[in-house]
């Protein structure tokens, strides 16, 4: 996995500050910030392998359907599982490594189980829920239930 690089020469506070000066509490703040950033991705970077990693993915709300997209470039249809419970989905899978020929000198593709969990803001019709892969991309539509569609109610007269 490929991190961010941080010069170590001066944090933001060592640095010659601008002509109308910086708010010194706010830079104090970011630097603090980007040494947690720096820490959390230096443990993911280090997790064990046998941890599953989470696909980039959207949800989108329609009128009548939640819609998830989610990457999944070279995963295969028979490596993804879709379950949903109540008001929650799960996409979970393995993305197999492939054989190669000759030494592999940098990698950062990954590889093993992966998992994309989402809970929905209201009720589905699960029976009705479909699924399709293509170019790499997943695609989950759930239909809306009845109740949670919204309703136009009309003003009458005073």
């Amino acid at each position: 996995m490929t991190l961010p690089v941080r010069h170590r020469a001066g944090s933001l506070l060592g640095r010659a500050f601008p002509a109308g000066g910086w708010n010194e509490p706010a830079a104090a703040e970011f630097d603090e910030l980007w040494e947690r950033m720096n820490r959390l991705m230096e443990s993911a970077a280090a997790a064990p392998a046998g941890l599953a990693w989470s696909p980039a993915a959207d949800m989108r709300e329609t009128d009548d359907a939640y819609v998830i997209e989610a990457e999944l470039p070279g995963v295969k249809r028979d490596d993804i599982d879709i379950e949903m419970s109540d008001r929650e989905v799960r996409i979970k899978g393995t993305y197999k490594e492939q054989e190669r020929e000759g030494v592999l000198r940098r990698g950062t593709r990954r590889t093993g189980s992966f998992e994309y969990h989402a809970v929905l803001p209201a009720d589905v019709k699960a029976e009705e829920a479909g699924a399709t892969l293509s170019d790499g991309v997943l695609t989950v539509t759930l239909p809306k239930a009845q109740a949670a569609k919204p309703r136009r109610i009309e003003i009458t007269g005073s």
